[in-house]
């Protein structure tokens, strides 16, 4: 039996602040940031909503590495 993704109540509560601010991420900022901190309190992989984030912190690091 699948898990229920621990943050996937945070995922649909961004989708709906970006339909009611006409898609403008910038109005949305709050409820992105509690994304970014549920996901934080998950091992990787836990979560499939947090796999966005997960692969932007891969590239973040990938980028100082390379710039060393």
């Amino acid at each position: 039996m699948l898990q229920k993704d621990p943050c996937q109540k945070q995922a649909c509560e961004i989708q709906k602040c970006l339909q009611a601010n006409n898609y403008m991420e910038s109005k949305c900022q709050a409820v992105i940031q509690e994304l970014r901190k549920c996901c934080a309190r998950y091992p990787k992989g836990r979560s499939p909503v947090c796999s966005g984030f997960e692969k932007e912190e891969e590239e973040k690091l990938m980028l100082k590495s390379t710039s060393k």
